[in-house]
Parts: C-alpha cells; sequence; structure tokens
C-alpha cells in the first residue's frame, strides 16, 4: 500500500504536482462498524485493526519524507488524522460528546451515508455524537479535527 501511494505521489509529480498534502489513515479499529463485526459482543476497539493502521502510518510517513528528499521541488506534507481523531474517540466526554461507539444514524453500529439519509431515523442532537454513522464522523468532529490540520499543513507547505 506505500508503494501504491509513493507510486502515486510519482505519478502526479510527472504531471506538474509539487505541494501535496497526504492523509494517513484514521484508528479504523475505533470505527462503530468495526466495532460491531470484529470488537466482540461489548464491540470493542478492535486493537489489532489500530495496530496494523499505526505500522503503516509509520511506513507512510517515512516513504513521503524520503520522497521530500528525492524530489526536492516538490513539498509533499505528512497530514495526520489518526491521533486527533483518536483522542476524541478516546476522551469524548472531554470534547463535550456523549456517544462515541455508534452513529447518529439508525441503530448507530451498521448504517451508512446512503441508508441514513434515506431510510434510517438519525438521532435528536447529532453534537453529541462523534460518528454520523458507522464509519464518518460527526460534522462536529471534522471542524474540530479540520482547522489545527490546516494550520499545520499551511505552515509545513513553505
Amino acid at each position: 500500500m506505500v508503494n501504491s501511494a509513493s507510486n502515486f505521489l510519482k505519478e502526479i509529480y510527472e504531471l506538474g504536482a509539487r505541494r501535496i498534502g497526504v492523509f494517513n489513515v484514521p484508528p479504523i479499529g475505533c470505527l462503530p462498524f468495526q466495532r460491531t463485526a470484529a470488537g466482540g459482543i461489548e464491540r470493542n476497539i478492535v486493537v489489532e485493526y489500530n495496530e496494523a493502521v499505526e505500522l503503516y502510518n509509520n511506513k507512510l510517513s517515512k516513504e513521503l519524507a524520503s520522497f521530500n528528499q528525492n524530489y526536492p521541488n516538490s513539498r509533499v506534507v505528512y497530514i495526520d488524522v489518526y491521533n486527533p481523531l483518536l483522542d476524541i474517540i478516546l476522551n469524548s466526554k472531554k470534547y463535550g460528546y456523549e456517544v462515541e461507539d455508534r452513529g447518529c444514524c439508525g441503530t448507530g453500529i451498521i448504517e451508512v451515508v446512503f441508508l441514513c439519509n434515506r431510510f434510517a431515523s438519525t438521532c435528536p442532537n447529532d453534537m453529541e455524537f462523534v460518528f454520523w454513522d458507522s464509519f464518518h464522523p460527526t460534522q462536529s468532529v471534522y471542524k474540530r479535527l479540520i482547522y489545527p490540520m490546516l494550520q499545520n499543513c499551511v505552515k509545513n507547505f513553505t
């Protein structure tokens, strides 16, 4: 997967891209869907999945650093979404969220956007939830994540 990402970067570099932001992988073991599918009867965080993601993210970060050295007139910025999102999930109450293990949509354990918008009911107050559905954070979580990331990205692109 890291090789595929690197090859993609080389391809878009050849097409003229010089300032590129690359998001790492979020803590997929914390997603409501994964907790339902692989977290056991108690729907625990799937630690093994998060460990695999951490391994991948570490390799990706090193590959991007190497890319920047090999293509000095480019600037590829590694954007960490894993750690800030994990912090929100693990410390949800600190951020004002009441529910971190299921989404606002339907049962919150298996539904995705298409079902939420057409067939499943949603919670009365999505501001209490970390996740909108079983995969995607709520708008308020995205807002909480994006501003610090953008601040870091802008300074890292210079």
